[in-house]
């Protein structure tokens, strides 16, 4: 039964890779098509820390006091990490008019308003693992629930159990890898925050320098330092690289970190460092220390908030000061009773930092232990670090041992810092670099390019295998960064699937430039792009390597998508063929007039769109079959069936004459009847290298079985047909046995059908031994 549960934990795992994605308006953010309006509707945005998911709920919950938004009458917005104290316990009533807003008079006749109204209430839980831990959600139990004194958690269960406000709308915030599918039973619309594009890093950096001196120099800086630039994906890190820029620029320099390292420990030391004197130095950096101490315990613990105090005012007041901790109140019952308060770490990312901080600096740590807070070392999959970044910022610091700063820091001499280093060394020696799954794979390469190591770069470039396969792995443009840093250094050869990983283009344009890359799977779409804007900007040098190096065999597809990017493909590749000079007069040399050999060469195709598309989609996909010479594999048999049907088998029929390289036709379980299979069988001797035939599992009767029979003969490539499961008789059996003694080719005939006597198929088969039962 545990196992049981363990499975279901893991197959919940909120993540929308897979899943078809459409770019959203924030207008669009409540529109759930199809919904019943009087059941509680749960809305989920996903994002990884630093991504702008609370800022996204206060810019809804601004945009609502600005008018928009009206089907709400009340907007209710909770702090999770600040409502999560387990032995706080409030009644609903307590929850919204006391922690969230206390109203000034009327607060029994709202709660009434709200308790006959839900439809017109918007609960937000924004950082909702603050609420998940390793136990399990509590179930709501009480039986007055709007009334009862309750945890948190209760409450929010039984919200979305519908025992609580049943039909008001849930949106809650959390990470990809949180299991929120675990706590809610039934999520009404999944959104996930990607970050910025290119183009919006840029714009964000030029608002933050904009009216300062240095406007356009800062945005040159930060794109110089490439690596830096691709975490400015995430909001959080772009805002730390432009707090960074702007000092570096004030004080003359020209260089930034080369790494989150690097940057951090001059985020701290720029902090700290202006105002300090000789006399606080000293007591900042014990500070510092226990300030670090709390974001590991809190880390191991998937906190980053605190409900006591700190451990002495001198550490309060420099957390404050400096920003690293930022207070907040917790609610109150009564208004006599006396207001309590907490802290929270300004941000996720510091947390991280200090936390690896805390185990190079605490003397409780011993070297030799520091490679189990790695997340790369075990082969086994171990629970999710939440401390996600730390890794890579122990990793850096391990390297860091001449960084004056850092010396002061952690007052160690230079041999013990050598010994830790050696230790890391050590654990990366005995890695199996080439079994590691791609996930630790990523987290190995950032931890190794965060020391800046250049044997240990060349280690790891020399040790990974050749066929590299991202398949549904979200890589972020940090991601793409320290791959292509690495594939550039090997002097081996790869094969890299991109498919459903959400990389950007340049990302996917960077690593299919580089030389030794020589062949690449990605998403049709992404790829159709990437080669519209080479052509666009006349790079013709890497649309052509890029067309070369493409790889398409094996394709399934499985959405309405997949078929129209196949579609776009195959137009791209007529527009290329067509396109001998282009406006600006160049010679056709230059423009790859040429087929893209991932077309010409893509041998097998399955077609899995299940029954409420699959008719619509292989009219579809029909319409292009001809565009793939080589297709000797053409599979419709999905768990889910397709049911092309007649018309779907009328429609393949038609183009047989172009599929001459055909050689196993799969159209099992797709509803033909009779009239489809009339319609295959006078096309069926155009596919003259035809080897098997599977028709499994249809509704084919003696009128279908008896045109089969009349073109086998003509069918001189066929070695197998399979018939079996579908409406054939006896008499149907006898007409195809009789076809068969014309046809010495035929090796293997399945018919057996529920319809054909047990009795006359044994005696077919006396007659025949390639009849199969």
């Amino acid at each position: 039964k545990n196992s049981v549960k363990a499975m279901e934990k893991e197959l919940v795992t909120c993540s929308l890779q897979g899943k078809e994605k459409a770019a959203l308006k924030r207008s669009q953010i409540f529109q759930i098509p199809g919904s019943k309006g009087l059941e509680t509707k749960v809305i989920v945005v996903l994002g990884k820390a630093g991504m702008g998911k609370s800022i996204l709920v206060q810019k809804i919950c601004q945009d609502w006091s600005n008018g928009e938004f009206s089907q709400f009458e009340f907007v209710f917005w909770f702090d999770c990490k600040q409502i999560s104290l387990p032995e706080k316990r409030y009644s609903l009533k307590d929850l919204l008019l006391e922690f969230f807003v206390k109203p000034q008079e009327g607060s029994k006749e709202i709660f009434e308003y709200i308790l006959q109204n839900p439809a017109k209430v918007l609960l937000v839980f924004d950082g909702f693992e603050g609420l998940c831990d390793h136990e399990n959600f509590p179930r709501c139990s009480a039986s007055q629930p709007e009334k009862d004194l309750c945890s948190v958690k209760e409450l929010l269960s039984g919200l979305i159990q519908k025992k609580i406000l049943n039909g008001c709308t849930l949106l809650l915030t959390a990470r990809p890898k949180d299991k929120v599918y675990q706590y809610v039973s039934k999520v009404d619309k999944t959104i996930e925050i990607v970050g910025f594009s290119t183009q919006q890093r840029e714009v964000y950096i030029t608002k933050y320098f904009k009216g300062l001196p240095y406007c356009d120099n800062a945005l040159k800086l930060i794109k110089e330092c490439e690596y830096l630039f691709s975490h400015c994906y995430s909001p959080v890190m772009c805002r730390f690289v432009c707090f960074l820029c702007e000092t570096v620029l004030e004080m003359g320099d020209k260089s930034l970190p080369s790494t989150l390292t690097t940057v951090f420990l001059k985020f701290v030391q720029q902090k700290i460092i202006p105002m300090q004197t000789d006399v606080t130095a000293m007591q900042n950096q014990e500070s510092l220390a226990t300030l670090a101490r709390i974001a590991w315990y809190l880390g191991e613990k998937h906190q980053s908030a605190m409900k006591s105090d700190l451990p002495s005012k001198e550490v309060k007041e420099f957390a404050l000061k400096y920003g690293f901790f930022l207070p907040f109140a917790f609610p109150r019952h009564s208004d006599s009773e006396e207001e309590e308060f907490g802290s929270t770490f300004s941000d996720f990312v510091i947390q991280n930092f200090l936390g690896a901080l805390h185990l190079m600096l605490a003397e409780e740590i011993k070297d030799k232990s520091l490679t189990k807070y790695l997340s790369f070392p075990s082969k086994k999959k171990k629970p999710y670090n939440w401390l996600d970044l730390l890794p890579r910022f122990l990793a850096g610091l391990l390297f860091l041992q001449d960084d004056p700063y850092f010396c002061s820091l952690s007052n160690k001499d230079v041999k013990q810092s050598t010994r830790k280093q050696n230790i890391l060394l050590k654990c990366i020696r005995r890695l199996q670099i080439n079994e590691l799954c791609p996930e630790r794979l990523l987290e190995l390469l950032h931890c190794i390019y965060e020391t800046q190591s250049d044997y240990l770069l060349q280690h790891v470039a020399l040790r990974l295998k050749p066929d590299l396969s991202f398949l549904d792995i979200v890589l972020t443009p940090p991601d793409v960064h320290v791959l292509h840093s690495i594939l550039k250094r090997s002097r081996k050869e790869f094969s890299l699937d991109l498919r459903n990983s959400s990389i950007d283009m340049q990302g996917l344009k960077d690593l299919v430039g580089l030389n030794n890359v020589a062949s690449f799977r990605a998403s049709l779409s992404d790829t159709v792009r990437l080669w519209k804007s080479l052509e666009q900007t006349k790079d013709y040098e890497l649309l052509r390597a890029s067309t070369e190096k493409f790889v398409l065999d094996p394709f399934k597809a499985k959405t309405m998508k997949d078929v129209s990017d196949l579609s776009d493909l195959v137009e791209m590749q007529e527009k290329m063929i067509n396109c001998v000079q282009d406006a600006s007069g160049c010679s056709s040399y230059e423009i790859p007039a040429i087929k893209i050999p991932a077309i010409k060469n893509l041998r097998k195709l399955e077609f899995a769109l299940g029954p409420v598309h699959g008719l619509q989609g292989f009219l579809k996909l029909v319409e292009i079959l001809a565009a793939f010479p080589s297709l000797q594999h053409l599979d419709l048999d999905a768990l889910s069936e397709n049911g092309i049907g007649d018309e779907g088998a009328k429609s393949l029929s038609e183009v047989f004459p172009t599929l001459t390289s055909l050689e196993t036709l799969n159209l099992s379980q797709n509803k033909i009847t009779d009239v489809g299979a009339e319609k295959l069988a006078t096309a069926l001797p155009f596919l003259s290298s035809l080897k098997t035939l599977s028709l499994y599992n249809n509704s084919i009767c003696d009128f279908g079985a008896e045109n089969l029979a009349k073109v086998l003969p003509a069918m001189t490539s066929l070695r197998v047909l399979e018939v079996q499961y579908n409406k054939i008789t006896g008499v149907g059996a006898q007409q195809l046995t009789d076809s068969l003694r014309k046809c010495p080719h035929i090796k293997n005939l399945v018919m057996w059908n529920p319809t054909i006597p047990y009795g006359v198929l044994e005696h077919l088969q006396q007659l025949d031994s390639r009849i199969s039962v």
